[in-house]
């Protein structure tokens, strides 16, 4: 089979302004506190494996918590993480991140559901001591030192926005303040200040990762970034090289929502920058979209919905440095949301082909990155595929709570089948190419080919001999072999492109390269010699938001008739001014013929919604859970998980329209957007 491709018109950096909104701020640029330049650099390069620490490792048998959430035998410990790092460097990770490692102190009385919070750690009641459950300080010291020595940077888990009520007073004499959760700001920085400086200072851990961070106040980030860097650059240790170096300062930001809504609570503005990294669940579900399928069971995408999903990147301020994963502690693991797919079991060859194509993309990422453990040998928990409904949290089944299985570390905890083998090396290998050729971590990302079947960007910045180089990352998003035929004219390269992991070389014949690609095969294709011209792009016709017809129409005057619709209905979603809530200006009212329409100002952006009554009965959705605008769809009824998934490429003035027949039955829906004059 061959893929006739067109290059497209998206050409998109990791990040970019978000338009007009330093317009907007009244504050002035003497009083804003910039991202470090350093720490950004460098942040690009992370490649960072995530430890949920209770349910990983039990290298200590005298500790342990011995409960908690997920399926592990909850006896994690530091030391399991210390006997680990040999491992884990060998994958080509260069940073650990640790969940919450303080003391989780019992309230009296509390039941066993308590007990299960406090392994997580997510809930501490001494931020100024480890747990003793999982290890001792001297162990913690050891285990920064050690995973120092080996080239890989060290980030706690921040929870600066919540406790459970119990937590004792900083060395200083310090306390969070009002509520326990979320707790007061700015009345309790002085305290989560002295939090984030104290374990650089005690161990020298080169940042943090940041536990709901839509609890903090983006002001209180930048103070709280300012005290950080201060602390970063007051101590050093010794790296892999012999050198003397500070600790990096890096934060990253949990903040699972769209990107209008992390530019908000977590990013801040370009004259006002509050954090500086957050990680990209927006791309993260696209990524699943597409190779896997989401939580909720939804998938089936290909190489456009990865674009546009990186395209939105724009509408980031300057500084944002997203963070791309492909799983958490609190998401579904990637092969058991292939198996609730019904796309393939560990059995299966696909299995481990969609794994590797997943994983290349993040190889493939401009931008720091984050592996989940056991991400790297496609692990799952067997016998899980469907959603578990009854007494989950008590089986270890829930969808948040999953992932979180035993760890299987080579060597140590187990020995790896040959798949597992496998893949392990293949994570190995991308992780190589991507430390050794900047254009992918650091890379302005120009897309030249998104359609159903494939995906093709061209990456280009300074490797580390200031040489400017480029590569192109292809994958597959089908499971069937093709042939991807890429014009030369247009695509960067003037001569032979070299795969950088098979070796494989490809010349260019009649105009085009020929890439042959298996079924969710990936490659890494270095430009031998970059064009003079750069990359040129073909032109496309402009895509209309407009709609035609009544249901595009944003002036048609409200009737008095009774509609087929006994109830309310309201556009209820993500939406930065909504958030999940029924707001009045987001109300339907009837237009007659069955249908039902709000005129909205909308952000730009991507959004997941349905069309419900306040009751959230009856709801309704888009077939294909999928809506574009200017386009109409089914209408059909929805439910828990069943999203219309929008994309709203410009801010405006948008109708939102739903068609019913006499009897109530849905129909039609639309968006569309309204001229400009109105």
């Amino acid at each position: 089979m061959t893929i006739a491709a067109t290059l497209s018109t998206c050409s998109v950096a990791a990040t970019a302004s978000l338009p007009d909104s330093s317009a907007q701020q009244t504050q002035t640029v003497s009083s804003a506190y910039a991202c470090q330049p350093d720490m950004m650099t460098r942040a690009d390069n992370l490649r960072i494996y995530q430890i949920m620490v209770e349910s990983f490792v039990d290298g200590d048998k005298a500790v342990g918590h011995g409960t908690g959430y997920g399926t592990s035998h909850h006896h994690g410990d530091l030391q399991g993480i210390i006997n680990s790092l040999d491992y884990i460097q060998s994958l080509g990770m260069n940073a650990i991140w640790l969940t919450p490692v303080f003391e989780s102190l019992p309230m009296e009385g509390q039941d066993h559901w308590a007990d299960r919070l406090d392994a997580t750690g997510y809930f501490a009641s001494n931020y100024f001591a480890i747990d003793p459950r999982f290890g001792t300080l001297e162990q913690a010291k050891t285990l920064v030192d050690q995973a120092h020595a080996k080239g890989m940077y060290v980030f706690f888990d921040g929870v600066f926005g919540h406790h459970k009520g119990n937590v004792v007073p900083s060395p200083t004499g310090k306390l969070p303040v009002g509520e326990s959760n979320p707790v007061s700001y700015p009345e309790s920085l002085p305290f989560y200040q002295e939090v984030a400086t104290y374990w650089i200072k005690t161990l020298k851990i080169d940042g943090w990762r940041l536990d709901q961070a839509y609890q903090v106040p983006p002001e209180a980030w930048r103070e709280i970034r300012k005290s950080v860097d201060d602390a970063s650059q007051s101590v050093t240790y010794q790296n892999h090289e012999g050198k003397q170096v500070h600790p990096l300062g890096y934060m990253v930001a949990e903040i699972w929502n769209n990107e209008n809504y992390i530019t908000q609570h977590g990013y801040g503005t370009n004259m006002q920058p509050a954090l500086c990294s957050s990680f990209d669940f927006p791309v993260r579900y696209r990524l699943v979209e597409t190779f896997a399928v989401n939580e909720n069971g939804n998938g089936g995408k290909g190489g456009e919905w990865l674009n546009e999903g990186m395209a939105l990147h724009r509408l980031y301020p300057e500084h944002a440095k997203p963070n791309l994963m492909l799983g958490n502690h609190d998401l579904v693991r990637f092969g058991d949301l292939l198996e609730r797919g019904y796309l393939a079991t560990p059995a299966d060859e696909q299995y481990w082909a969609r794994h590797k194509a997943a994983l290349s993309f993040l190889a493939a990422y401009t931008g720091p990155i984050t592996l989940y453990y056991g991400e790297e040998i496609g692990d799952e928990v067997a016998d899980y595929a469907a959603k578990v409904y009854q007494d989950c949290a008590v089986q270890g089944l829930c969808d948040d709570h999953v992932a979180r299985s035993s760890a299987k570390i080579d060597g140590l905890t187990v020995t790896l089948e040959q798949r597992q083998q496998d893949l392990k090396a293949y994570v190995s290998a991308l992780m190589s190419v991507r430390a050794k050729h900047p254009a992918l971590s650091q890379g302005k990302r120009t897309n030249l080919i998104a359609t159903a079947t494939a995906y093709i960007d061209h990456k280009q910045a300074d490797n580390d001999k200031g040489v400017n180089e480029a590569v192109l990352y292809a994958v597959s998003t089908m499971d069937a072999a093709s042939t991807v035929d890429l014009p030369v004219a247009g695509s960067g390269s003037e001569g032979v492109l070299t795969d950088l992991i098979s070796g494989e070389q490809f010349q260019a014949k009649e105009g085009y390269y020929h890439i042959p690609l298996k079924g969710f095969e990936a490659r890494f294709l270095l430009i031998e010699k970059p064009a003079a011209s750069g990359v040129k792009l073909t032109t496309q016709a402009e895509m209309s938001l407009s709609g035609q017809g009544f249901m595009a129409q944003c002036d048609n005057p409200t009737v008095s008739d009774a509609g087929p619709m006994s109830e309310t209905l309201y556009v209820v979603g993500d939406f930065t001014d909504s958030g999940w809530k029924h707001k009045d200006h987001r109300q339907y009212a009837y237009k007659g013929n069955g249908v039902y329409q709000a005129v909205i100002e909308e952000q730009a952006g991507a959004y997941r919604m349905q069309y419900a009554a306040k009751d959230w009965t009856p709801q309704f959705t888009a077939d294909g859970l999928t809506l574009k605008a200017g386009e109409e769809g089914t209408l059909k009824r929805g439910g828990y998980g069943k999203d219309t998934a929008v994309t709203l490429p410009e801010s405006g003035k948008y109708v939102w329209s739903l068609k019913f027949s006499v009897t109530g039955e849905p129909e039609t829906v639309m968006v569309s957007k309204c001229p400009d004059a109105l």
